[in-house]
């Protein structure tokens, strides 16, 4: 058996395929079918063979579209020799072969878990940023982004509550700023800010951090703070501050 190839695709911030085999990046060379069938893989785990020739190519019918599904297979086995494993009906990456979004996946799962070390966590938060495929709009791509997305950003407010309830306070709040910064209307991120300044006894950053978010949503949306917000700022123990008195 010939043995599993070493190869990494990343599709955070675009598309790249790296095949060691084949000297390095292999991905520019790529014609936009093939791409588009190993970015289907890095995503799923073992789909039908049918289903990703529709979700591939879903305006063709079937018989053509199961054509194209051959040629982008011929055409990257002659790239990539073994990169795609062939399973019955069904298709998968290789094993052994890296992925940056299932990367990011098991990292989101390790903040879940109590057991996982905050130190690995940490360090793996660095490079697991990027939109997933920009430019791309497939309906699949479209969906696996916005999962993704909602994953990352629960994944980055439970790290920074993590980090805070481990003492490491500094770096719960650079967490909570990354949450904030990629989304910044998002009010359960600047909550989580909140409550990483709180949790190291910076209640006057806790109030600018309200009063920052609160300014922002009045004025790009003309919408208030949730009672949620509210009442986790109306427990701050600062005299004379009433955040309901701006509503």
């Amino acid at each position: 058996m010939d043995p599993a190839p070493v190869a990494r695709v990343e599709l955070l911030e675009g598309f790249s395929l790296e095949f060691e085999r084949c000297g390095g990046r292999v991905s520019d060379g790529l014609p936009r079918g093939v791409q588009r069938l190993v970015a289907l893989l890095g995503v799923s785990r073992r789909p039908p063979r049918t289903a990703v020739a529709g979700l591939l190519w879903p305006d063709v019918p079937e018989v053509h579209a199961q054509g194209s599904l051959r040629s982008a297979l011929w055409r990257l086995h002659r790239i990539a020799p073994g990169l795609i494993h062939t399973c019955r009906d069904t298709l998968s990456l290789a094993d052994g072969v890296q992925v940056d979004v299932r990367e990011l996946t098991c990292w989101a799962q390790r903040i879940f878990d109590p057991t996982a070390s905050v130190d690995d966590l940490v360090a793996a938060r660095l490079r697991l940023r990027g939109e997933l495929l920009p430019g791309w709009y497939d309906d699949w791509v479209l969906l696996e982004r916005e999962r993704l997305r909602q994953l990352r950003m629960h994944a980055l407010e439970a790290l920074a509550d993590r980090l805070a309830a481990a003492g490491r306070h500094s770096e719960a709040v650079q967490a909570a700023y990354v949450a904030v910064q990629a989304e910044p209307l998002r009010e359960s991120a600047h909550r989580t800010l909140i409550r990483a300044h709180l949790a190291e006894g910076n209640l006057i950053e806790a109030m600018h951090a309200y009063e920052s978010f609160r300014t922002m949503l009045a004025d790009e949306l003309g919408a208030a703070p949730s009672r949620l917000m509210r009442d986790l700022v109306n427990r701050l123990p600062v005299p004379d501050f009433h955040p309901a008195s701006h509503f």
